[in-house]
């Protein structure tokens, strides 16, 4: 990479946490528990709008796994989200009624965050819609994935995002309140995914899976990007660039080794595809607070008025980690 290229990324990534830090002030905290946090935590970081419904699955999920503390920002939420977050003990929670969109999709308010409390922390940024799966996952807490991160001197994880769906109209399903929701959304399409290579940030751009041929199959170049580096050993010189798509420095974008084998990198499965998402994709097209004019809202809303049935003959069942890593959409890499 030329010396240009390096200098301007670098402006970039100080433009973004000059941003953050000025954004900072659209939030109000709640509820601060971030005293709480030891030195060794491990952190999760979202942000969210009316999703108490999905809540108590989440916190117990990522708990689980070995979360020690969650930080969350509410952007406008009146479902009782803010209410029952409050109460929960290992969660911080901060409050705004600022756009979204202004704050680049909520990416400057989580910047701003990570940099305050995520500073030398394992830190995991996910939707409340989005489960972490990787290697070894079914038998080793999370601890031991970013022990050996660390052994390994590797300082972000990657992950695509692999849209979960039912079999069957997505409103066949009614989804209840603490629920596993990949009981009702247990299929993927296990290919259907093209990849390219983004000079600029070095990191590999994933699109397909059944929003493309569902809700963008007259354009898929517009359907949603699929990659992630939702997990980062942080420090506070980094930023997000674009959701978790991008993170600078560069270099944590990598998914490939220098010598050419694949790290080792996980799924997030996505189970946005449950009954609540026409509403869901309604209320969001009226806020009109999400990238590129909400075009993505724009499409599921034309589409979910069919109540469309996601499945198809190529959709496989999923069983465990093992099976993506066999189908190649996540690598256990040289972690064994």
């Amino acid at each position: 990479m030329g010396a240009l290229r390096s200098y301007r990324l670098r402006l970039q990534r100080k433009r973004w946490r000059i941003r953050a830090f000025r954004k900072r002030r659209d939030l109000s905290a709640v509820q601060n528990r971030t005293g709480q946090i030891a030195p060794d935590d491990m952190l999760v970081f979202s942000t969210l709008r009316n999703e108490k419904i999905r809540l108590e699955y989440f916190l117990r999920y990522y708990r689980d796994m070995g979360v020690n503390h969650f930080l969350i920002v509410d952007n406008g939420s009146d479902d009782g989200s803010l209410e029952y977050l409050t109460e929960q003990p290992d969660v911080s929670i901060w409050s705004t009624g600022a756009s979204y969109k202004r704050a680049r999709f909520g990416a400057d308010w989580l910047n701003w965050l990570q940099s305050r409390y995520g500073h030398q922390h394992w830190t995991l940024v996910v939707d409340v819609d989005e489960f972490l799966i990787y290697p070894f996952c079914d038998t080793r807490p999370i601890r031991a994935l970013t022990d050996w991160l660390d052994a390994s001197s590797i300082r972000s994880f990657s992950a695509m995002l692999l849209d979960m769906y039912p079999k069957g109209p997505i409103n066949t399903f009614p989804y209840a309140e603490g629920q596993n929701p990949l009981e009702i959304a247990n299929w993927f399409d296990s290919g259907n995914y093209t990849v390219s290579k983004n000079t600029k940030f070095g990191n590999l751009w994933i699109q397909g899976g059944p929003r493309a041929r569902s809700f963008f199959h007259d354009r898929p170049e517009r359907a949603p990007a699929l990659n992630k580096i939702p997990l980062v050993k942080w420090h506070r010189d980094y930023a997000y660039v674009s959701s978790t798509h991008m993170v600078l420095p560069r270099g944590l974008n990598q998914t490939f080794d220098e010598w050419g084998g694949e790290k080792a990198s996980g799924c997030l499965l996505h189970a946005k595809f449950l009954d609540t998402f026409g509403t869901k994709a309604a209320e969001e097209l009226i806020r009109k607070q999400h990238y590129a004019a909400s075009h993505e809202y724009k499409a599921y809303h034309k589409h979910l008025k069919d109540n469309p049935d996601l499945w198809c003959k190529w959709s496989e069942k999923y069983i465990n980690w093992r099976q993506l890593e066999i189908l190649g959409l996540m690598s256990k890499g040289n972690w064994a």
